[in-house]
């Protein structure tokens, strides 16, 4: 599933927590080909993130003003903040002739699919159990308790959405779910 210019373009999608960001970082370094299409939001930024590499940071009337141009591929609102993915940002990595890795989620991807110049590969990552994501946003400390129990009680809506996706990979062993998304993406090239 190539683009006309021979880029393949990569959705991972899952629960918060269940590691899609650290799996697309991981990608992008040992693929310099692979880019990040990186999202805005409304979010403020944590502690450990740069504007430009993790989010383009905006207000919520920019974000507005965005949708109104139709601006956006996809967007959603989640946990009261927008996230979306620029059109301009997406169409200028395929003029590079980059291959392009998206960190969204359900939402994001039925919009993008609906696109059908963008030839996707869509993979869904899913904790081993629902009790391994609750450690696993406890132990990354990056969210308050009620953020976290948010987080939890949408992760039961979140997991209906994985027939929605080419391959479903449970996400148990980071280094294994990085090969199973490595062959993937190597057997789509």
């Amino acid at each position: 599933m190539t683009t006309s210019n021979g880029s393949i373009m990569v959705i991972l999608s899952s629960p918060s927590g269940a590691g899609k960001t650290t799996l697309t970082k991981k990608i992008q370094q040992k693929y310099q080909n692979c880019k990040i299409s990186v999202s805005h939001t409304t979010r403020k930024p944590r502690s450990n993130e740069v504007e430009g590499i993790d989010y383009l940071f905006i207000s919520h009337e920019e974000f507005k003003k965005k949708i109104t141009n139709n601006e956006f591929y996809e967007y959603a609102k989640i946990f009261d903040n927008y996230y979306g993915t620029s059109k301009n940002s997406v169409n200028t990595l395929l003029k590079n002739n980059n291959d392009i890795l998206f960190d969204i989620d359900w939402q994001g991807t039925k919009q993008l699919t609906k696109f059908k110049e963008l030839q996707l590969i869509k993979i869904f990552l899913i904790p081993p159990t629902k009790k391994e994501l609750e450690n696993r946003l406890i132990q990354r400390n990056q969210d308050k308790p009620d953020v976290i129990a948010k987080r939890l009680k949408a992760y039961d809506n979140d997991i209906f959405h994985w027939s929605d996706y080419d391959h479903v990979i449970i996400n148990d062993n980071l280094e294994n779910c990085f090969l199973q998304i490595e062959k993937i993406i190597l057997s789509s090239k």
